[in-house]
């Protein structure tokens, strides 16, 4: 494996941003914290470099189950309006 060309792997800690909550991980977007430039944020003690995403499964209506999509017409019955009963 050659050296000094892979990306630096580190904790990090993603926040959504509808709900605020943190999820901490590991990513390679550690390494883009050269500048001082990221957000930090302390969680448990140990201080985190920020990534703010706009969704997660805090916030996707699939994994909340907030919003259903209700299909109360089913397919044969949306055929028979649209084409007509004897079709």
């Amino acid at each position: 494996m050659k050296q000094d060309i892979h990306p630096t792997y580190g904790p990090v800690a993603f926040r959504d941003r509808a709900t605020g909550r943190l999820f901490v991980t590991r990513s390679t977007l550690a390494g883009r914290d050269g500048d001082g430039s990221v957000e930090h944020v302390e969680v448990d003690g140990t201080s985190y470099p920020v990534i703010d995403v706009d969704v997660t499964s805090d916030s996707h209506p699939f994994w909340t189950g907030t919003a259903r999509t209700l299909d109360s017409e089913g397919r044969v019955e949306k055929f028979r309006r649209r084409y007509g009963a004897g079709a």
